[in-house]
């Protein structure tokens, strides 16, 4: 019985590699491989290069280059003519084929053949033209990451960069350095407008109906105006538009605020730690339009109440507290010598 002949594989090429590495003849690896010795003196002459030698993917890449005739649509006018007048019309590429297939009754082509087609025509003739025949136009193939939204930086008046921030504040050697940031959740609308101070870890939260800058702001300057002016002495914010009235802190508190670098949420990491310790208890599918201040208070005392390992597991509100009590004993004697 005839034998039928396979082209040679890439695996049957890395083994003819590894076998004429080892010194063995033609014939014992064509032996070893029950293939013909002349298949394999043809492979070894014909895919090997003048430089590099046998190698098998060079020479898979170079059989390859033998058996290709050029494209279907290139070999044939009349195919060509019509998927071109299709694509004209703003058919896709797999509409044509599609149609192709349907008026025919069988296979013409495949979509894959008409996109290669186009852009082998844009790298032949340097025309940018032939993408016009295809939907989006696009000069070159493949996924385009989206485009970054533009950061509101520029919006930002006054902005200082965390750069700017004293290495006291990133070393939390004293208080009144405080972080804060919006708690988001799937429901659209209401947020959170969450703070804390960088040394005692203490949290402060209060619900908002929206993002806008001004009553955020608002917000803030009344918790922060009720602090001792050494407990309040910067905070810092990630780069979103919300945080935009920042300055109104500097100009009524004299307090300092810092911006963290584009992209760069874990510069402030504590708030972002804050959050999600926070939603184990208010998980991003809540309503928050459903709380009451009551039951966000509620939250937030159970976080300043529990124990943390690296307030060597006393409460934020004890470490807070002893701060606030060494201010007041601290300013004491000023005010009797007044």
């Amino acid at each position: 019985m005839e034998r039928r002949y396979e082209h040679l594989s890439l695996e049957e090429r890395c083994t003819i590699a590894r076998l004429h590495e080892a010194g063995q003849t033609y014939r014992e690896i064509a032996t070893a491989m029950d293939r013909s010795a002349s298949t394999i003196c043809r492979e070894m002459k014909r895919n090997r290069g003048a430089q590099v030698g046998y190698k098998p993917a060079y020479a898979e890449e170079q059989s390859w280059a033998r058996r290709w005739r050029g494209s279907r649509l290139e070999r044939q006018p009349e195919l060509r003519a019509a998927v071109l007048e299709r694509l004209a019309a703003g058919h896709s590429p797999e509409q044509v084929c599609g149609r192709l297939r349907l008026e025919r009754g069988c296979d013409v082509l495949s979509a894959e053949s008409i996109y290669r087609f186009i852009y082998g025509q844009i790298r032949r003739t340097d025309d940018t033209d032939w993408r016009n025949y295809l939907p989006r136009r696009k000069y070159k193939r493949g996924y385009r990451r989206p485009r970054k939204a533009r950061s509101p930086m520029h919006l930002i008046p006054r902005r200082r960069a965390i750069s700017e921030r004293p290495a006291e504040v990133l070393e939390r050697a004293g208080g009144g350095h405080w972080e804060a940031d919006l708690m988001l959740f799937s429901h659209p609308g209401d947020v959170l407008l969450v703070s804390q101070e960088r040394a005692s870890r203490l949290l402060l939260a209060s619900r908002h109906p929206g993002k806008s800058a001004a009553p955020i702001v608002e917000q803030m300057h009344r918790n922060f105006a009720t602090l001792p002016p050494p407990l309040r002495r910067s905070v810092t914010f990630d780069n979103g538009a919300e945080f935009s009235h920042h300055h109104r802190l500097v100009d009524s508190l004299s307090m300092q605020t810092y911006f963290c670098d584009a992209h760069s949420p874990w510069q402030k990491g504590g708030i972002e730690n804050a959050i999600g310790r926070l939603r184990r208890l208010l998980p991003r599918k809540t309503a928050p339009g459903l709380l009451t201040q009551k039951q966000i208070d509620g939250v937030v005392n159970r976080y300043n109440h529990t124990p943390r390992k690296c307030l060597g597991f006393k409460t934020p509100a004890e470490c807070f507290s002893s701060h606030l009590l060494h201010f007041k004993c601290e300013s004491t004697p000023s005010l009797r010598s007044g």
